[in-house]
């Protein structure tokens, strides 16, 4: 979802963690051990809820849909819309297309090495999820390489929004940022905290998977360019 360039000020939240069951796991013919297999992160899966954008100057949460479009845990890729609907601004819903990275220890660890997020950024955004705290002390090392996440209940991401689907550029929101993301995968609730130096900090993406019909693609490989 786009957001509104913002001052930035020293707002802070966390997000909430359970606990949850084993996942399938397997192994590809390379012998890397395959990213968690998990029912509802799939093609066509719809989650729906607020992104809260308050600054210092007032509260604010916009509405926010997300479907997945694609997904390729072979090679830590995924993508899909995300539609935000009470946009102050936007005379319409604004939706944007993203792609994604599953941190797998394989394709992509907990630094993000770009989109102007120092390893600082990423911890100090990793470590409001609750469910990061036991992998602090390794990814300090080397962004967790080291690491087994293949029957770890929860899959970390990172989102980040590529274009405008519906809207122009010049519509007074900005994608410059990306999203930290943690999944769960006992209910496919989805809480995420977006990054942009440029914008308030630490807006809060909170998410619940929906029954909807289903609808996407999918495909066997994929390779980022």
């Amino acid at each position: 979802m786009p957001v509104r360039v913002e001052e930035t000020s020293s707002s802070s939240s966390t997000s909430s963690s359970s606990s949850a069951p084993s996942q399938l796991s397997g192994e590809n013919s390379s012998g890397h051990t395959s990213p968690p297999v998990c029912t509802l992160l799939t093609v066509g899966q719809a989650f729906s809820g607020t992104q809260n954008v308050s600054s210092l100057q007032k509260d604010e949460a916009w509405r926010v849909n997300v479907r997945i479009q694609g997904c390729d845990l072979d090679h830590g890729y995924l993508c899909g819309t995300m539609e935000a609907l009470n946009v102050p601004m936007a005379d319409t819903p604004v939706v944007t297309f993203w792609e994604g990275e599953i941190v797998d220890g394989k394709n992509y660890t907990f630094f993000t090495g770009k989109w102007e997020a120092s390893s600082e950024d990423d911890i100090r955004h990793w470590t409001k999820f609750p469910s990061f705290q036991p992998f602090l002390e390794k990814v300090k090392v080397d962004g967790g390489k080291s690491l087994d996440l293949i029957s770890y209940p929860y899959i970390f991401m990172r989102w980040k929004e590529q274009y405008f689907v519906n809207v122009g550029t010049d519509c007074g929101l900005t994608i410059a940022g990306f999203y930290y993301v943690c999944f769960s995968c006992t209910d496919g609730s989805i809480n995420g905290f977006y990054y942009d130096p440029n914008s308030s900090p630490f807006q809060k993406l909170e998410l619940k998977s929906t029954n909807e019909g289903r609808s996407g693609f999918s495909f066997s490989s994929y390779e980022l360019q």
